[in-house]
């Protein structure tokens, strides 16, 4: 066990990829957590209640399914939330609103995730209920939410994480942009009261008051740098920023933030194990010791920072070197069981019995074994970390997907007309979000076109994704695939370009302005319907992948149904033939390769994991297509 442990910590540090029989450490603590909360979390003995410590936990399981499309884990959130929720969400077991307790937002996030998965209202409903928390929140005299009612003018580095992830995707679903400069203000206000000049750190709470005993009288800060709020408020950064507008004005402000924190941490990190004690910078302190749960979210924050494009690529080092540290000191195997140890169970400040952020204080509070805010930001830090040996795959590669022949519009829950299906943001079952993840898990980056295809704005791709054209059916004014664009897209094919059609049966696509792109490649759609599945009887829908197949190496049998065959002329050439009908065919034009199947079939319905049986390996084929595809791109 030790020999196995140990290289994989050497993985870590090299970037080597993991051989295929060895189990994520994700993996392993997700097992720990799903066997010591199977219904809810129930902490200490005491009944279940709606806890931060869930959101934390559930947004690690997040990752995980995103990382391997396993639906165990979106399964496992969704029925710690359903515990507390009625039936319709407008009511939240054992919330009060009236508390104003920034900690109770934070699970609004898995709220989020499952609206946006199921498209299920109660968890919208729910989501709204902590939406309107935050539009009455108690705040600063300059806007900053207070932490909780009972602590009055306080802000605390923890409230950040608790809130502002939460607010900004509510904010980016619902279309609330102005809120966005909320959310900045929130960040940088709290970096200009808490931030400690000469170290780069902040401290832990900052009361605008200064009536609490523990409070500078002059800064109003609280005495001392606590390695987890500021694990918080990192990894709040980097959650927020996902939803942030490209052109917001505060955007590089956050970063720049995020900057100045990441350099200031580096200097504490002890340089033997790689990991931060629990009073940041409180290095000869015989009792700080090095603490679990903040070196996992300086993990995280630091891996995904530079994953975004945030952070320099050399602080990548700092990341690998805090894994390491952390699998070798906190992570043990013990009856069958990985545990976490080093989690320091709470830190706070006030109340009663009054906490009054001493360092003796700090060090009075007991160091636990799985803790869930240690294992959730644990598992947070495992899943970047676990990308790794893939992110330079297809480094430097750019997907579009096609935004203007497949257009089609409704109407969203907050009354706005939105594009719709097949679309990467999407995390329902017609959306490609899955899809996307792999991309990002490869390294490359993914955008829309929202106009039709030029020689110009094709020179800003690699691989272009055209979907399943719309006819009237659709879209009452659809926008045909036009000669210019035929052109367009040919000659950038023939100039080294990479395209996937991707087709759909004859209810369904427009074909005749298809074909006419099609046939320039060899490929012709036939108006027809193969793999007619009746409900859930998924054997009508099987496809069983030949060995030495040149697309698909790893899944061995995958799943699609209803769609069109195809028929080929020079220079095309079959993929897949069944009963004597192509269902996938490649064409090779100049330097360019076009790839061919009639079916959108990589959606999420099909390669999340939450319908299809195990059998069926759609996200292996998935993550085999991509593989296929950056080779192609990297071509030329």
């Amino acid at each position: 066990m030790y020999m196995k442990r140990t290289l994989l910590i050497l993985s870590c540090l090299t970037g080597m990829t993991l051989s295929a029989q060895d189990t994520r450490w994700s993996e392993k603590i997700a097992a720990t957590v799903m066997h010591t909360w199977p219904d809810s979390f129930s902490l200490d003995g005491k009944p279940a209640k709606w806890t931060y410590d869930m959101g934390v936990v559930g947004k690690g399981m997040e990752g995980l399914w995103q990382n391997t499309g396993d639906a165990k884990y979106f399964k496992y959130i969704q029925k710690q939330v359903d515990y507390y929720l009625n039936a319709d969400g407008s009511v939240i077991k054992s919330y009060k609103a009236e508390d104003f307790n920034i900690d109770n937002v934070n699970n609004g996030r898995l709220l989020l995730l499952l609206y946006r998965v199921t498209l299920n209202n109660k968890y919208l409903n729910a989501a709204k209920i902590l939406r309107e928390q935050l539009r009455n929140q108690p705040r600063t005299t300059e806007g900053g939410f207070w932490h909780k009612k009972i602590y009055p003018y306080q802000m605390w580095l923890d409230g950040l994480y608790m809130g502002e992830p939460f607010y900004a995707e509510y904010a980016w679903l619902a279309h609330e942009d102005s809120a966005f400069n909320d959310i900045a203000q929130q960040f940088i206000q709290m970096e200009k009261h808490a931030r400690d000049p000469k170290t780069g750190l902040l401290y832990h709470a900052w009361d605008e008051s200064k009536e609490q005993a523990w409070a500078n009288k002059t800064t109003g800060c609280s005495p001392h740098f606590w390695s987890r709020a500021m694990g918080w408020y990192a990894d709040a950064l980097v959650d927020a920023l996902d939803y942030f507008p490209a052109n917001h004005p505060q955007r590089s402000a956050l970063i720049a933030i995020l900057n100045r924190l990441v350099n200031g941490l580096e200097k504490f990190q002890d340089p033997k194990t790689g990991l931060w004690l629990d009073i940041t910078d409180k290095r000869n302190e015989p009792k700080n010791y090095p603490e679990a749960s903040a070196s996992s979210q300086f993990v995280y924050a630091i891996a995904k920072g530079v994953r975004k494009g945030y952070l320099p690529a050399s602080k990548l080092l700092t990341a690998k070197k805090g894994y390491a540290g952390l699998l070798k000191q906190f992570i043990k195997t013990e009856n069958g069981q990985t545990n976490l140890y080093g989690t320091v169970k709470v830190s706070g400040l006030g109340g009663n019995p009054y906490r009054d952020g001493s360092f003796t204080y700090y060090m009075s509070e007991p160091v636990i074994m799985n803790d869930p805010k240690g294992m959730g930001a644990f598992l947070l830090a495992a899943n970047e970390m676990e990308m790794l040996p893939t992110l330079n795959n297809g480094k430097g590669l750019t997907v579009t997907m096609d935004n203007w022949f497949n257009r089609e519009v409704k109407t969203d829950a907050f009354g706005k007309e939105i594009v719709f299906h097949y679309k990467w943001w999407e995390e329902d079952n017609g959306g490609y979000s899955t899809f996307a993840r792999i991309l990002t898990k490869n390294g490359m980056q993914y955008n829309v076109l929202d106009s039709a295809p030029t020689a110009t704005n094709l020179k800003k791709t690699n691989i272009f994704f055209l979907i399943d054209p719309d006819w009237p059916k659709e879209n009452k004014h659809p926008n045909y695939i036009e000669p210019a664009a035929v052109d367009a897209l040919y000659n950038w094919v023939k100039q080294g370009g990479v395209l996937v059609m991707m087709a759909n049966d004859s209810n369904n696509v427009e074909f005749r302005h298809y074909n006419e792109l099609a046939e320039r490649f060899g490929i012709h759609w036939n108006e027809n319907m193969r793999h007619d599945v009746i409900n859930d009887q998924f054997e009508q829908g099987a496809l069983p992948i030949p060995a030495a197949h040149p697309i698909f190496k790893i899944a061995k049998k995958v799943y699609i149904k209803q769609l069109c065959t195809q028929n080929l002329n020079k220079p095309a050439t079959s993929l897949y033939t069944e009963n004597n009908e192509v269902i996938m065919s490649v064409s090779r034009i100049g330097k360019g390769t076009v790839y061919a199947v009639g079916d959108p079939w990589f959606y999420n319905e099909y390669l999340d994991g939450r319908k299809l049986p195990l059998e069926y390996e759609n996200y292996k084929a998935a993550t085999d297509l991509i593989n296929w595809l950056i080779a192609q791109a990297k071509k030329k």
